[in-house]
């Protein structure tokens, strides 16, 4: 079984920041001023900025927006090393490949080098497939067998189920405790999948949800208010780590009072 770093042992909490924009659009610019802080600050101390991105529609905001000023003037382009938190068993000519629609949404608009870009390859069978992606990362990160890889930054969306990355409820991989990446079924598209499990995505630094929407504000309330549901997104407890919720009023519009505005629980 894997072990958590030194760095980690001591404080097994986690800060948990709620914070509602009026819309997609300024959503979008808070995330992206997040990824601009978070690379800068990364570089600073680190000298590198990991981060992992998910699919979906509402990051392609975000992204787009890093290709143009004044973000992608703010970004230490050369020191950016970018992962996906899953991926669709599809072509990358696919709209459904998350890969590439970041590829054509910002990857080939701004100055990143090939080898910083460490896309989930689906040539090999599914399962090989996620055997690979874990050496990728083992190869990145240079760690030893039972210790995890922390990003310094992984946003993720969630699906209206309430499934992570490609984590569904129900599903056993869900409770993968041994492996940091793992093939699976399942979605819309129902297809084959490489996904990044809780072990890893837990470790780092900083995780940011990105959710829009009313059709979501549900399952944002059951998932942020009720403490008995199960669902992989209440999963999600960043190990020392930082975890924002970065809502747009929609998908904010069921919660109690007390959580409709920025809120910072210690």
């Amino acid at each position: 079984m894997f072990k958590q770093t030194e760095e980690h042992v001591t404080d097994m909490s986690f800060k948990r920041k709620i914070i509602i924009k009026d819309d997609p659009i300024l959503l979008a610019k808070q995330a992206a001023e997040i990824f601009v802080a978070s690379a800068s600050r990364s570089v600073d101390k680190r000298g590198r900025f990991s981060v992992a991105i998910s699919g979906g529609s509402t990051p392609r905001r975000m992204h787009k927006m890093l290709a143009r000023e004044p973000y992608i003037l703010n970004i230490p382009w050369g020191k950016i090393h970018i992962f996906w938190v899953d991926e669709r068993c599809v072509s990358q000519n696919s709209h459904k490949s998350n890969y590439g629609t970041a590829k054509r949404d910002f990857i080939n608009e701004v100055p990143i080098s090939k080898t910083q870009v460490h896309l989930i390859a689906c040539e090999l069978s599914p399962e090989m497939s996620a055997k690979e992606y874990q050496k990728i990362l083992s190869d990145f990160f240079s760690f030893e067998p039972a210790r995890i890889p922390r990003f310094d930054l992984i946003y993720l969306g969630m699906g209206a189920d309430g499934h992570i990355a490609s984590l569904f409820p129900g599903q056993k991989t869900i409770c993968e405790k041994e492996k940091l990446v793992v093939d699976v079924k399942g979605g819309d598209p129902n297809v084959n999948r490489i996904s990044m499990t809780l072990p890893l995505l837990n470790q780092a630094r900083h995780i940011v949800f990105l959710i829009t929407g009313e059709e979501k504000a549900r399952t944002v309330q059951t998932v942020l208010e009720d403490r008995k549901i199960r669902l992989p997104a209440k999963k999600i407890q960043p190990q020392n780590g930082r975890l924002t919720w970065l809502l747009d009023r929609g998908a904010a519009s069921f919660l109690s009072e007390d959580l409709h505005h920025d809120k910072v629980n210690e």
